[in-house]
């Protein structure tokens, strides 16, 4: 974000003043919205934006640089919280816990906002029963080279899966290349239970289109497939809730859709400047989601039928560590992508005669959780390269450590 002298500005919302600092500076340079558009557009947007985060703890992926720096992972709700914010105590399965933010009315959309953040992460519990989520997420992730119309294919795939276990999923735009379903469910069934489903769920829609969708967890194994992505139901997961703003240049928003209109929009015609237009003229798509609940019954009994899913081999070194199936060779760990990207780019010229031999998908840029903040791992995979052309394990191009410093129990020197 562009620094800036202007005086904070105070809203008045629905009788809740909110402060918010520094409201011209520019948050997207290139549709030009500041910090205080942002917070129009969530007002804007409200009752959609609730409908998918209020009253759910939250974590806060903050900007305090902009969109073109790297984010951090907020758990614990600022000690200095107004007291239109709600908490709630989260236990980990790490064995840590946070007191985290719950908002539940636009005063407090605007107060995360005002904190820099951009999307809205929050858990798929609600605030008043932390261990049972009322909320399952098919996440459908392209892998490179999948289009628009590969991703809609496994979408409806996904929704006759659905049907048949008689449960309701409701569709929206990731706000990045792919699609989110949600499907509320009644909160009696446990994180485990509810990823077991999930877990089925990609694996059928992966046996009623094989090629176009794949539930392999390990991404060297997935190809040109649409992963869809079961763990997203892990506990202390979080993903962008409708009506999120996504970091990308255009500022496009993660937007509820009907069934009717998956297969005819695109992603890039729902931004910041756009969606508040289309919400009052049609309204919200999901506003009958919480209406929709349903039981896991059929997916927990379809999970019996399949039995456990295939599991990679455990590596002989005594590690315990997967052992990877595929010929992959690691390239670089970064603080930032440009470093990766640029790393890739530098391996790539140093290997020019192996690039065309590399399919879309057998480049591996990953964004990694660290402590607070992400870091980036590059790998290839070099399954379409003839064997004997294929280069060995080299030093890392670069290898950032995002544990530097830190320390924990049971971690070397601590």
């Amino acid at each position: 974000m562009s620094p800036s002298k202007t005086p904070a500005e105070i809203l008045d919302i629905a009788g809740t003043e909110v402060r918010i600092s520094s409201p011209d500076k520019v948050v997207f340079p290139e549709p030009g919205l500041t910090k205080l558009d942002l917070v129009r557009y969530y007002l804007a947007v409200a009752d959609g934006a609730l409908r998918g985060a209020g009253g759910r703890p939250m974590v806060l992926k903050r900007f305090p640089k902009g969109i073109d720096a790297e984010p951090f992972f907020q758990k614990r709700v600022p000690e200095n919280h107004p007291d239109f914010i709600d908490t709630t105590t989260l236990h980990y399965a790490s064995g840590t816990s946070a007191e985290e933010a719950v908002i539940r009315d636009a005063a407090g959309l605007a107060w995360v906002v005002n904190l820099g953040c951009l999307d809205l992460n929050p858990h798929p519990v609600r605030a008043e029963d932390l261990e049972h989520p009322d909320e399952l997420r098919v996440d459908l992730d392209p892998m490179p080279g999948v289009g628009w119309s590969q991703i809609v294919d496994v979408a409806y795939v996904a929704r006759e899966v659905l049907d048949d276990v008689g449960l309701v999923g409701w569709p929206k735009t990731s706000g990045s290349r792919g699609l989110h379903i949600l499907v509320r469910i009644a909160a009696q069934w446990s994180y485990r239970d509810v990823r077991l489903a999930a877990e089925t769920l990609a694996r059928e829609v992966e046996n009623r289109a094989p090629g176009l969708a794949t539930a392999r967890w390990w991404k060297e194994e997935r190809g040109e497939s649409v992963f869809v992505d079961f763990n997203q139901n892990a506990k202390d997961r979080t993903v962008a809730s409708a009506y999120s703003v996504r970091p990308l240049p255009d500022a496009r928003v993660s937007t509820p859709l009907t069934w009717d209109e998956v297969r005819s929009i695109r992603p890039e015609q729902f931004t910041v400047r756009t969606v508040p237009g289309r919400f009052a003229d049609v309204g919200d798509p999901h506003a009958g989601i919480d209406d929709a609940v349903g039981t896991l019954d059929g997916l927990l009994a379809l999970a019996a039928e399949l039995g456990p899913a295939e599991k990679p081999p455990r590596s002989g070194d005594g590690s315990g560590r997967r052992q990877s199936l595929m010929p992959l060779i690691e390239v670089a760990r970064t603080r930032t992508k440009p470093e990766a990207l640029a790393a890739l780019d530098e391996w790539k010229s140093r290997h020019v005669d192996l690039v065309s031999a590399l399919h879309p998908a057998d480049v591996l840029v990953d964004g990694m959780r660290g402590s607070s903040s992400l870091w980036y791992r590059v790998r290839v995979n070099l399954q379409h390269v003839p064997e004997p052309q294929r280069p060995p394990q080299e030093k890392l191009i670069a290898d950032y450590d995002p544990w530097a410093g830190k320390e924990w129990p049971g971690r070397p020197g601590s």
